[in-house]
């Protein structure tokens, strides 16, 4: 059954390697011992991040990411909100291609419904090594079935 889903607001994610994204991410949950119950990956520009985070949480800045737990039980349930376009401006400032940079929002995100914060530098070490792990996955799925990474 499927647990991740792509939706796109005001901007299309067009991008090789979706189902194996998706793949990872359950595989992410697993491998952080949580039941993912549904997750809702929403793919849009700039200025929409920009309302949610003036409504939600006020705040009157641009973001990549904006993750949202809906959990009432220990099976999870998030939702999570991705500026394309700010995933592009900072792939290009860190000279990296605007495929490694989603994928580190895109389990970014994940590991905060897992519980993980990065407001401190001890928590954005910990945060970036996990990312860079799923990150890692990611591609060894390309070669291997998911069944054969080990949590």
């Amino acid at each position: 059954m499927q647990k991740v889903y792509f939706h796109y607001a005001d901007r299309k994610l067009t991008i090789a390697g979706k189902n194996k994204i998706k793949q990872t991410v359950e595989f992410l949950f697993r491998k952080e011992k949580l039941k993912l119950d549904k997750l809702n990956y929403v793919f849009c520009s700039d200025e929409y991040l920009l309302q949610i985070n003036n409504q939600f949480l006020n705040h009157d800045f641009y973001t990549d990411i904006i993750t949202f737990d809906l959990s009432e039980t220990n099976k999870t349930i998030g939702e999570i909100y991705i500026s394309l376009d700010r995933v592009k401006d900072n792939a290009i400032q860190r000279g990296v291609f605007f495929k490694e940079e989603l994928l580190r929002v895109l389990f970014h995100g994940a590991l905060h419904l897992c519980g993980y914060k990065d407001k401190k530098k001890t928590e954005i070490k910990i945060m970036r090594a996990k990312e860079n792990y799923y990150i890692k996955a990611f591609h060894l799925i390309k070669k291997f079935p998911v069944e054969h990474l080990k949590g």
